[in-house]
């Protein structure tokens, strides 16, 4: 009776997680089918549930709009500048994008790492305070330092630069209270043998604790890509020359000036979703485990 009340509810569970997972891919299957539909096609009163004629007049609208260079890279603080080739906007669009979310993500996990470790590991005046404000921090929403956030990109001649996007993420307090709690877990005995054998403070970090807060890492990799991704408040904010933009910008700008071709919008949201897959099935085992062992650690 047992086994059989168990095979039920593996069934009953799978049957639900299989409509949810349908209910949940369902749109983005829309809109990538969709960008290769004619205008007719998507506008038909009845829904086209798969493309009859496949185009691809939607991305070629969408890769001949204005050139701007394929990269422009700016190095603050230093006045250099670095440009590329014309290319259409959008690749310049997803440039923009990718570097902006990568850039976020190797640098807050970074400086999470680190200070999640110190926090969790290392014992100092202030210490108990510190991790106070942070966690304070984690429900201070953004829009309450929105203008020191602006002035200060403004008086470091940053505004309109993609670091003015990159730079307030970097100290992401969520970041740190996460790594913290994954550095936690260490065993202190490991890092007592560590000092012992005659490593440094930093060859501890590197060969010891790094290692064992890999999974934790890597969830917030995954958690900085998509938040970086999709932070539109702030890029609107901060970005306005159009070679600037984000792939988020740009297909917004499209809507603006396109507002009933939605192949076109279609399109540019499918060139915007590529990316996000890409990460996000790299990192999906560092993910799955990492919330599993935040689960675990309740």
């Amino acid at each position: 009776m047992s086994n059989r009340r168990t095979k039920a509810y593996k069934i009953f569970s799978v049957t639900v997680i299989t409509i949810l997972a349908i209910l949940f891919a369902f749109p983005l299957y829309w809109i990538i089918t969709g960008s290769f539909k004619t205008a007719k096609a998507i506008n038909a009163p009845s829904p086209q549930w798969w493309p009859q004629t496949f185009v691809l007049d939607n991305y070629q609208k969408l890769f001949s709009r204005q050139l701007a260079p394929v990269w422009e890279f700016n190095i603050p603080f230093l006045g250099l500048k670095l440009t590329g080739p014309n290319a259409p906007a959008a690749i310049r669009w997803l440039v923009n994008t990718v570097f902006m979310a990568v850039v976020s993500m190797i640098l807050t996990c970074a400086t999470a790492a680190m200070a999640g470790y110190a926090l969790a590991k290392k014992r100092f005046t202030g210490r108990t305070l510190l991790i106070t404000l942070i966690v304070c921090a984690m429900a201070l929403p953004k829009q309450v330092i929105l203008i020191p956030l602006l002035r200060e990109m403004s008086s470091l001649n940053l505004y309109n630069t993609i670091w003015a996007v990159i730079l307030p993420i970097v100290g992401w307090p969520f970041g740190v209270f996460l790594i913290k709690q994954f550095a936690e877990g260490i065993p202190s005995e490991m890092m007592e043998a560590a000092r012992i054998d005659g490593a440094s403070e930093w060859k501890t970090f590197l060969q010891i604790a790094l290692p064992m807060i890999k999974p934790g890492i890597g969830a917030l990799a995954i958690f900085t890509f998509i938040n970086s991704w999709n932070d539109y408040f702030m890029q609107l904010i901060m970005l306005s020359s159009t070679s600037n933009l984000t792939i988020s910008l740009g297909i917004a700008k499209l809507q603006a000036e396109n507002a009933t071709d939605f192949g076109l919008i279609m399109a540019g949201a499918t060139l915007a979703a590529v990316p996000i897959i890409i990460v996000f099935l790299i990192f999906q085992k560092y993910f799955t485990k990492g919330i599993t062992m935040g689960a675990v650690k309740g």
